[in-house]
C-alpha cells in the first residue's frame, strides 16, 4: 500500500511524494530533497517533531495527505590545521583532510549544533548536549575518559591540543593534552559559575561570574596566574597571544601574565593602560585601543610590541587587525597605519596612497588585505602569504567578504562568485566555474572550502590541508542519490597535484534531471 504526502520548505516550495508504508522515512526525505533541488534536511511532522529517519512510514504513523516540512539548518564549516568538518542541513557531519579519523564516530554525529577544533582534533556538541570527538587522541580526539561528564554542554573552547567545555551548570570539563590545558584537576573546585573561556596555544583562562579568573595548563603558556591573581578582579574580557593573556578589567585597566616576551609582562606601559576599549594580538604582542582613540603596545617589539615609530599617527583608531607579527590600524578617516615585522605586513608604504576609505582588513600569517568602500581590495605584506594580488586585481571588484588561510586570501564578490590568491597555485582556477552562488568560505591553515547556496561544498588548495575530497567523502555528501546511486554523476578523479583537473565537489543538482522511480508526483510553488 502506498500513501501520498506533501513536503514543503519554509519558503513555501512544495513537492508531493508517494511512498510505500514499509519505506523508511529517510527514503521519503531523499526523494523530496531530489525534487526540491536542495541538500540534506530534517523532516518534521505537523506538530514540529523531527521524524526518525530509520522508522518506516507505518511506524512513523504517516497517513495519506499529511503535510510535512523539510527543515534545513544553515550549512556550517569548521577547520582544524589540516582538515574540515562540515555540519550539513540535517545536523549530520562530513569531514575530510589529514588524519580526521572519523569513521567510528559516524553513528554519533547526528543533530550536531556546533563544532570546535584543536590543531588536529574536533569536538561536536550534539542536540542532547553530549559531545562527540574525533581526530588525534593526543590533541583531544579521545574524550572517553570524561564522556560521562559531558552532559548539557553549552560551549567548547580549544587550545592547540586540548578542549574545555562549559556545562549548563557553568562548571567545566577538560580533555586532551594535559600540558596544553587538558587536565584541570588542580583547579576543578574553583571552576564554578564560569562565564567564558579564552585560550593560548597551551593554557586556558576562565572568567567567573564574580569577575575573577581561574587558569590552568602549562605555565609557560599562561596557565599560572598566581603572580597577578589578586589583581584579577572585575574582569570582563580576556585576549591572548600564543603564550600570554591580557585581561581587561571593568575600570579599563589591563592585567597581563604568561611569557614576558609574548606580552605577558606589561609593566613598562602599565601607567598608560587606562580606559582601554579593545585589545588585539599578534602571536607575540598586544595592542590596546584607548577610549581617546590612541594605542598602547607591548610584547615583542619586532612583532608589533613597539609602535613608537608610528605613535603620532595612531589617533582616532577604530579597529586593529593582526598578522603573526604585525598590526594594521584603521583610523576614523578610513586610512591605515601599520607597524611590526615588515615582512609580515608591518610596512605598507608601497600602498599607502591606496589605503583610503578602508572598511575592514583581513589577515593571513604574513599579509593584509584591505576592503575599500568601493568594493576593491588593497594587499601588502609577504607575497607568499597573499600580499600580492596583482594577478587577480581586475577580478577584485564589488568584494563583499574576505577569508584567509595562513598563506592565502579568498574573496566573495557581489555576484556571489569567489576569487582566491597567493603566490603559489591554490588550484582555484580548476574550480573557478564551480564557485558560483557562494554564501560562505571557511579555511584550514592552507585550504579553503566554499559553501554554495544549494548546500554544495567546493574545496580547493593543497590536499595536505584539506583542499581535496576523496570519493569516500563524496559518497557521504550524496544528499539525494543514496536510493538511486547510478544517477550521481561522478566527478573526475583528482590526485591533488594537477592544476588542470578540478577537485571534486558535490551537489544534489547533479541528479535533478535523473529519471525518478515514480515516487515524486508533483512540484509546486506555494506563496509564502
Amino acid at each position: 500500500m502506498t500513501i501520498v504526502v506533501d513536503i514543503a520548505l519554509i519558503s513555501g516550495k512544495t513537492v508531493t511524494v508517494e511512498a510505500a508504508l514499509d519505506d523508511e522515512v529517510d527514503a521519503l526525505k531523499r526523494r523530496a530533497q531530489t525534487a526540491l533541488g536542495v541538500g540534506k534536511g530534517r523532516l518534521l511532522d505537523s506538530s514540529g517533531t523531527v521524524l526518525d529517519g530509520r522508522a518506516t512510514m507505518k511506524k512513523a504513523k504517516l497517513q495519506n495527505g499529511d503535510c510535512l516540512t523539510l527543515h534545513m539548518s544553515r550549512v556550517q564549516a569548521c577547520g582544524s590545521n589540516a582538515a574540515f568538518a562540515v555540519i550539513l542541513g540535517d545536523g549530520s557531519v562530513v569531514t575530510w583532510g589529514k588524519d580526521v579519523g572519523r569513521c567510528a564516530m559516524q553513528e554519533q554525529l547526528k543533530n550536531v549544533h556546533q563544532i570546535q577544533a584543536t590543531d588536529s582534533a574536533f569536538a561536536a556538541i550534539l542536540g542532547d548536549g553530549s559531545v562527540a570527538t574525533w581526530g588525534s587522541a593526543a590533541a583531544g580526539g579521545d574524550s572517553s575518559w570524561v564522556q560521562d561528564q559531558l552532559k548539557n554542554v553549552q560551549e567548547i573552547q580549544a587550545s592547540d591540543g586540548a578542549f574545555a567545555a562549559i556545562l549548563g551548570n557553568r562548571s567545566v570539563v577538560t580533555w586532551g593534552d594535559a600540558l596544553r590545558g587538558g587536565d584541570s584537576d588542580a583547579v576543578q573546585n574553583q571552576l564554578k559559575n564560569v562565564q567564558q573561556i579564552q585560550a593560548t596555544d597551551g593554557a586556558f583562562a576562565a572568567i567567573l561570574a564574580d569577575g575573577s579568573v581561574v587558569t590552568w595548563g602549562h605555565a609557560v603558556y599562561g596557565g599560572d596566574s598566581s603572580a597577578v591573581q589578586n589583581q584579577l578582579q572585575n574582569v570582563h574580557h580576556i585576549q591572548a597571544t600564543n603564550f600570554a593573556f591580557a585581561a581587561m578589567l571593568c575600570d579599563g585597566s589591563v592585567v597581563t601574565w604568561g611569557c614576558a616576551s609574548y606580552g605577558g609582562n606589561s609593566t613598562t606601559v602599565q601607567s598608560q593602560l587606562t580606559d582601554v576599549q579593545q585589545i588585539q594580538a599578534t602571536c607575540w604582542a598586544f595592542a590596546a585601543i584607548l577610549c581617546d582613540g590612541s594605542v598602547v603596545t607591548w610584547g615583542c617589539g619586532g612583532n608589533g610590541g613597539d609602535s613608537s615609530a608610528v605613535q603620532e599617527q595612531l589617533s582616532n583608531v577604530q579597529r586593529i587587525q593582526a598578522t603573526e607579527g604585525a598590526f594594521a590600524a584603521i583610523l576614523g578617516d578610513g586610512s591605515v597605519v601599520t607597524w611590526g615585522d615588515d615582512s609580515r605586513g608591518g610596512d605598507s608604504y608601497a600602498v599607502q596612497n591606496e589605503l583610503k576609505h578602508v572598511q575592514q582588513i583581513q589577515a593571513t600569517d604574513g599579509a593584509f588585505a584591505a576592503l575599500l568602500s568601493d568594493g576593491s581590495i588593497v594587499t601588502w605584506g609577504s607575497a607568499s602569504s597573499g600580499g600580492d594580488s596583482s594577478h587577480v586585481q581586475d577580478q577584485l571588484k564589488d568584494v563583499q567578504q574576505i577569508q584567509a588561510t595562513g598563506s592565502a586570501f579568498a574573496a566573495i564578490l557581489g555576484n556571489a562568485a569567489a576569487v582566491s590568491w597567493t603566490d603559489h597555485d591554490l588550484i582555484s582556477s580548476a574550480v573557478q566555474e564551480q564557485l558560483k552562488n557562494v554564501q560562505d568560505i571557511q579555511a584550514t591553515a592552507g585550504a579553503f572550502a566554499a559553501i554554495l547556496s544549494d548546500g554544495t561544498i567546493v574545496p580547493w588548495g593543497p590536499a595536505f590541508y584539506g583542499g581535496y575530497m576523496s570519493e569516500a567523502v563524496q559518497d557521504q555528501l550524496k544528499t539525494c542519490c543514496e536510493w538511486d546511486a547510478p544517477a550521481l554523476k561522478r566527478q573526475p578523479t583528482w590526485d591533488g597535484a594537477s592544476a588542470n583537473v578540478a577537485p571534486p565537489s558535490i551537489s544534489c543538482n547533479d541528479c535533478n534531471d535523473a529519471e525518478l522511480d515514480g515516487g515524486v508526483t508533483a512540484l509546486t510553488e506555494t506563496p509564502i
